[in-house]
């Protein structure tokens, strides 16, 4: 059981032992965190915050007690109840709100939860912001507000209608365009809140929709990560339907896949190149992924004409590279689509309404669309941590062993070859470190991380 505290938020298991795990204390100690530091950052008397949170079996416990502590603080709630990550984003400016708090443990399992912290722009917070809040937890220095001056609650189950209104109003989207296309899709939401959301999005756009575990039970039918091996049953639908394609979300809606008519995997990486390739051929600009994505995305920016740029891994590191590049889209090679005309966040309902676009206008099949993109493999492993062990000490090693290669230490250890790549970092959500490689063949992507996992375990003496 886990309590992994960041400067992007609170993560843990459910039950257990304060300290230990996210326990009702620790939800009840850390909303509180975050409202003392908001009233200070803001200035302002009376604050407003808006709350969302996924289908996840915990999340109404965790948003009465993270709603509670807020109204105790004197705050205003907007409470959105089930809701997605971008959902709750593009409110947070649209109420005139101070922030927000989005209550998902994202991919993680059933039993993790979370409390992810916005600003006053819906964007995450930055280290600093994060820093503060984490030594307000570690203080307890608490005053809650007197009875006559309790926030108040405000309940709004509009906002995921509202989100989808405001991608159909995208400037590079149209509706009538993707309705003569007459597709048909096939949507796994993972029994969360993608299973509101991406089906209604579709059907404003005159998709025959295929639901599968599109219910908001909370019981994730599969592991919700949105990876080739926890998704048999959508690419076997995909084909059994005859579907165009499939779309796959996670519990909190930021991260987007897609399931080729074949039943294959379009690939998670390719989602923000499918993306791209849509928005770059429409508008010339500049694009921004993360150090662990592909290659791909540099070579089909360069094609339109446009600089590429990477970022240290984490949403609010991409954001600060996107607007210093003036890039037009970027995001991270785990599906994660961020378009700035519409918000500074990881966006599934934006993405898709960007590749309904490209479909409907270059026709094919979604297979012929990821053959005529640069050809990558990746390969991404990991290596659990035991307690003691010196990560850092193990990224200085393999750095100076590749001291001779093209290398980046902004985060972790970023390892260029000419014909491939490794990227090796502590996670910032779970107690590993991640190997991510990438290559011209599959076999080459995992033979490279086999052997660079060899080289850490000699190095650790593991």
């Amino acid at each position: 059981m886990t309590l992994i505290k960041s400067i992007s938020g609170i993560r843990g298991t459910i039950g257990g032992k304060p300290g230990d795990n996210l326990t009702p204390i620790d939800a009840v100690k850390f909303a509180a965190s975050y409202g003392i530091w908001l009233k200070d950052y803001s200035k302002k008397d009376k604050l407003k915050v808006v709350i969302g949170r996924d289908a996840r079996l915990s999340g109404e416990m965790i948003q009465n007690l993270v709603v509670s502590t807020l109204v105790g603080l004197g705050i205003d709630v907007v409470d959105l109840d089930l809701s997605t990550t971008p959902t709750v984003e593009i409110a947070v400016p649209m109420e005139n709100a101070d922030g927000g708090i989005i209550l998902t443990a994202s991919h993680n399992p059933k039993q993790w939860n979370a409390l992810k912290l916005l600003n006053e722009k819906g964007e995450f917070l930055d280290a600093a912001q994060g820093a503060k809040i984490l030594e307000i937890a570690e203080k307890e220095d608490f005053d809650f507000s007197d009875v006559d001056d309790l926030g108040v609650i405000n309940r709004n189950d509009s906002y995921i209608d509202i989100h989808i209104d405001e991608v159909l109003n995208l400037s590079l989207v149209d509706a009538e365009v993707v309705k003569k296309a007459k597709f048909k899709v096939v949507v796994d939401g993972v029994n969360s809140t993608g299973g509101i959301a991406i089906p209604k999005l579709l059907k404003e756009f005159g998709v025959e929709v295929v639901e599968l575990y599109c219910e908001p039970t909370g019981h994730f039918p599969h592991n919700p990560e949105p990876l080739k091996e926890h998704l048999k049953d959508i690419c076997d639908l995909v084909v059994k339907e005859k579907a165009d394609f499939g779309i796959v979300v996670d519990p909190d809606v930021d991260r987007l896949a897609f399931i080729s008519n074949d039943g294959e995997m379009f690939g998670e990486e390719y989602t923000l190149v499918a993306c791209a390739d849509y928005v770059l051929g429409k508008t010339k600009g500049n694009t921004v992924s993360n150090l662990s994505s592909s290659r791909a995305l540099r070579d089909i920016t360069q094609k339109h004409g446009g600089t590429y740029e990477a970022a240290a891994v984490g949403e609010v590191n991409v954001v600060t590279k996107m607007k210093a590049n003036n890039a037009i889209i970027g995001g991270e090679g785990n599906g994660g689509i961020i378009y700035p005309e519409s918000h500074y966040g990881r966006d599934s309902l934006v993405g898709t309404a960007l590749f309904l676009m490209l479909m409907a206008e270059k026709g094919g099949t979604v297979a012929e669309l990821r053959a005529s993109y640069p050809s990558y493999f990746m390969s991404k492993k990991k290596i659990q941590l035991t307690p003691g062990l010196d990560v850092d000490g193990i990224l200085k090693s393999m750095a100076e062993k590749y001291a001779n290669e093209e290398l980046s230490t902004i985060d972790g250890v970023k390892i260029d070859f000419a014909e491939n790549w490794v990227h090796l970092r502590k996670s910032n959500t779970e107690p590993i470190i991640r190997i991510y490689t990438e290559a011209k063949s599959q076999t080459e992507a995992d033979g490279l991380a086999d052997r660079i996992i060899g080289e850490i375990k000699a190095v650790a003496g593991l």
